[in-house]
């Protein structure tokens, strides 16, 4: 490992964005006005809330249907918006293997392993691995996308909040025997799938609507999770429903998927992975937080460590690279 310098004419060059599959310099880069940080927020917001409302609704549905039925609702509605605004089909059958690799990895192997591990480990456990996307991001952005090069303020950026995540949530790791390890394998390994899945549409570039773009990667993971609850789970009209239950589905497939994933692959051109893969540091957090406002929780004081240490590592982040700021290149 080796710490290269870049001249500012080199990271000019490196600035460029993905919008049309052609790569764009910074400065024909189109603005955004207030609209990337009100949709950074507004992800940042929703899936805080979206931990509470998946432990919720495992108290009445299984994991598998419940994941899959969230999704199917989530499709219906993004395909119900999209329809005469926008083309409805991928145009290569390139772009239809690349959605249906990133769409079986992110929503049929990672949020199954997420809904699956939060039967045996605490939602906070849960929360804090999960927030390892944005530091698996970081390191398949470096080998996949040549403008995202691996910057150390960045990796220690995301590590540092990572350690404020893991204070906020101490009171909240649970651990029990086998099944909770293996569940917590399971979180960090469905992490590293939803990284690489984010970096890989970056990477193609795809001429496709963003609620297309996640409709479709929807339907390549959800149909094979429909076949699977119903072989384990069986006939989900004889589930236990429940208003609660209802609620919590209906308000994770339309809030927290289908309003979500419109914003995320919109973000995706005009942010860096790391930017956009720090939600993940700042959901944990937001969870306790809510748990606090609406839950009667309590908030510790070293909750506000926790909250200190991810705000800095967010900015590490965020900032502006200085012109001498070291790189880490693999040789």
């Amino acid at each position: 490992m080796r710490f290269l310098y870049e001249s500012q004419a080199t990271r000019d060059a490196r600035a460029r964005v993905k919008t049309t599959g052609v790569l764009l310099p910074t400065k024909w880069r189109p603005k955004a006005g207030w609209g990337v940080p009100v949709a950074w927020v507004t992800l940042c917001v929703v899936w805080s809330s979206t931990w509470l409302a998946i432990k919720i609704g495992l108290r009445d549905l299984p994991p598998i249907s419940f994941v899959a039925i969230r999704f199917l609702i989530a499709i219906i509605v993004l395909l119900a918006l999209s329809m005469g605004r926008t083309h409805l089909l991928p145009q290569t059958r390139k772009d239809y293997i690349v959605l249906a690799v990133t769409g079986i990895l992110m929503f049929a192997v990672n949020y199954t392993l997420l809904f699956w591990a939060e039967l045996h480990v605490s939602s906070g456990l849960a929360a804090v691995l999960q927030a390892t996307i944005p530091i698996f991001g970081i390191m398949f952005a470096h080998r996949m996308l040549p403008d995202e090069p691996l910057r150390l303020s960045k990796l220690a950026g995301a590590i540092i909040a990572l350690g404020g995540v893991s204070v906020i949530c101490a009171r909240l790791l649970g651990f029990d025997g086998p099944l909770a390890f293996w569940g917590g394998v399971g979180v960090v390994f469905g992490a590293a799938t939803a990284a690489f899945s984010n970096v890989l549409v970056k990477a193609q570039s795809m001429q496709l609507a963003p609620a297309m773009l996640a409709a479709w990667q929807m339907i390549f993971g959800t149909v094979p999770l429909l076949l699977l609850g119903f072989a384990v789970d069986g006939n989900p009209a004889r589930f236990h429903w429940t208003v609660s239950s209802v609620f919590c589905l209906l308000y994770l497939a339309v809030i927290g998927s289908a309003l979500t994933f419109l914003l995320l692959y919109w973000l995706l051109p005009r942010l860096t992975v790391a930017q956009l893969q720090s939600i993940s540091l700042i959901t944990p957090p937001g969870a306790v937080m809510l748990g606090w406002l609406l839950g009667g929780e309590t908030f510790p004081p070293s909750s506000l460590l926790g909250t200190a240490l991810v705000l800095v590592g967010i900015w590490m982040i965020f900032r502006k690279a200085s012109a001498a700021e070291p790189l880490i290149q693999e040789g």
